[in-house]
């Protein structure tokens, strides 16, 4: 196939994949999408202004389906939407440059699309894999146990009692439910995703495939305090608050704990910060859309002494970091 034809040609699927000074780990995240055991797709990396030689060792990869685009730093979600505007095909699929999937990801992806034709949303279950190498996984909780596969009735039963059941890079979506729900919000520095998702499911059908075909890169270990700080004023629990009113009343208490969801992951934040002020703000915000125990947990620690809270938290993170 000449240059041409390969330029015009539509594939199953666009693969997009921001880039951001990941050097390391990002020859291996695009060797995972060579390794596919379906080979019709065109992989579409956003170079987001790296710094580093991520760039170059994308170029040096020699296949006509991966498309590179430069652009100034404007953020994951600005590099993704970059790569939705320029990608061919009408199913987006999205790995990040330190992640990387099974073989056979993308044919489960197009097993679920034609077996679910009334869906647009696409997913498959996923591994974290620490940096000693150790591999966990998440909790998932509201679905059929492994192995099972289907539609999810109501994303926000399970999203609120669990990590993440859509992950970026376990995702893949139909174009134009994309458009329609303003792709990822730029601008937002977290929580971007959890939020681009949380309106896929306020509008469209989920199919899902509870078989590990993702590897998710955790970038720490254990405990730590956080590299970012949540964004003020928080758009994400703004744009939570207003699906509300966008879907059916039988299905808002499992959002309203959704939000209150996100605002315990704020307070864990800024606990974790040592912004204690900032945390009784996430937990009064969290009590607002449910009272559980966790909250009163909350209080507890705002008002422990430092160093009982730094132990408390190396040890019982995992277990705070849930509403259950």
């Amino acid at each position: 196939m000449d240059d041409k034809s390969e330029k015009e040609r539509v594939p199953l699927v666009s693969v997009v994949m921001p880039l951001y000074n990941k050097e390391a780990d990002v020859g291996r995240a695009i060797e995972s999408v060579l390794n596919q055991t379906v080979p019709d797709f065109e992989l579409i990396v956003v170079n987001d202004g790296s710094t580093d030689q991520g760039p170059e060792v994308v170029r040096s990869i020699s296949d006509a389906r991966i498309r590179v685009f430069d652009q100034e730093n404007a953020g994951v979600s600005a590099a993704r939407n970059r790569g939705i505007h320029e990608s061919r095909s009408d199913l987006i699929a999205f790995l990040d440059a330190d992640d990387e999937w099974k073989p056979d990801f993308l044919e489960t992806i197009l097993h679920l699309k034609e077996k679910y034709p009334s869906c647009s949303v696409f997913a498959t279950n996923y591994v974290f894999r620490e940096v000693n190498g150790k591999y966990h996984s998440p909790i998932i909780r509201g679905l059929p146990l492994h192995p099972w596969e289907g539609v999810i009735e109501d994303y926000f039963a399970v999203a609120a009692r669990s990590d993440p059941p859509l992950w970026t890079s376990a995702v893949s979506v139909k174009k134009e439910a994309l458009y329609a729900v303003s792709l990822f919000p730029e601008g937002v520095t977290l929580g971007e995703d959890l939020l681009t998702w949380a309106r896929l499911a306020a509008h469209y059908h989920i199919a899902y495939c509870s078989k590990v075909l993702a590897i998710y890169k955790l970038g720490y270990t254990g405990y730590q305090k956080p590299t970012s700080i949540p964004d003020l004023p928080d758009p994400v629990s703004g744009a939570l608050k207003k699906l509300l009113s966008e879907i059916s009343l039988s299905k808002r208490e499992w959002l309203r704990k959704y939000i209150a969801l996100w605002h315990k992951h704020r307070a864990s934040m800024y606990l974790r910060l040592g912004w204690r002020w900032r945390t009784l703000i996430e937990v009064i915000k969290m009590g607002r859309y449910w009272v559980n125990k966790k909250l009163f947990l909350y209080v507890v620690c705002i008002f422990m002494p430092e160093q009982i809270l730094t132990t408390f938290l190396e040890k019982y993170q995992k277990k705070l970091s849930s509403l259950k």
